[in-house]
């Protein structure tokens, strides 16, 4: 049996999330199809972040276990052409190191929240950015979003269904910047709860439009409570960038 570790990018738009469900294809799904069509195989893909529906990646990382072994260029250009015609790529291809495990391996993850900050509606990003049409300030979203940089309990960034033995995260970066029409939020840690990026993106809407203070994110975050926080930024704009190992 040979564990191949794979880089992969996707569009979540089509898909229901990463993992595998009974509503609808997954990302997951896709790809074990492209591996049993390549290696008449069964194999089970396990990735690094359950990435939700309309969430997307750019770099995704996964491994699956072959009993054949085969060149990783070979399997790589096999599997893209058998995941066809859904949105989805390997990147790089190359037999796992050791005990490597694409989930349980990782030391951390980034995340990038795309918000695009203008009236006219979106044409090429649609689906793939959150548009706002109210004027943001994007240094007090960043000035508050330092507020949440560190270890906390993260219950009123955590969705109802999370399934997390503890809200307690430790945030170890929260910017937010500005290019042009497009504000992006870089998120960082060894792992988040279920929705906190879009959460925490979502509330700091707030601030940035002038109705929260840095002072009204911190009394969100220190009441524990989800239903104080503010709404949750829809899954567009959200991409896994990376995965540290």
């Amino acid at each position: 049996m040979t564990r191949y570790r794979l880089t992969l990018e996707y569009d979540g738009g089509p898909f229901v999330g990463w993992q595998r469900q009974d509503n609808g294809l997954s990302v997951q799904l896709a790809l074990e199809d492209a591996v049993r069509a390549t290696v008449q195989e069964d194999c089970l893909v396990y990735g690094a972040g359950r990435t939700d529906a309309g969430v997307h990646a750019l770099a995704q990382v996964a491994h699956v276990d072959i009993a054949k072994e085969i060149d990783p260029q070979r399997l790589m250009a096999a599997i893209n052409f058998h995941v066809r015609p859904h949105p989805v790529s390997v990147t790089e291809c190359s037999i796992a190191v050791g005990d490597f495990h694409a989930r349980f391996s990782a030391v951390g993850r980034a995340y990038l929240y795309r918000i695009v900050n203008r009236r006219a509606p979106l044409a090429i990003d649609r689906g793939h950015a959150w548009l706002v049409s109210v004027p943001l300030d994007a240094d007090a979203m960043h000035e508050a979003a330092q507020r949440l940089v560190g270890h906390h309990d993260f219950t009123t960034f955590r969705a109802a269904p999370c399934q997390a033995k503890s809200p307690v995260k430790s945030l170890d970066r929260l910017d937010v910047m500005r290019q042009g029409e497009e504000i992006q939020v870089i998120a960082e840690a060894r792992s988040f709860l279920h929705h906190q990026v879009r959460n925490m993106v979502g509330t700091l809407r707030l601030v940035g439009e002038g109705k929260w203070s840095a002072d009204d994110v911190t009394r969100a975050l220190d009441a524990r409570d989800r239903a104080v926080g503010g709404p949750t930024a829809p899954p567009d704009g959200l991409y896994l960038t990376r995965v540290v190992y």
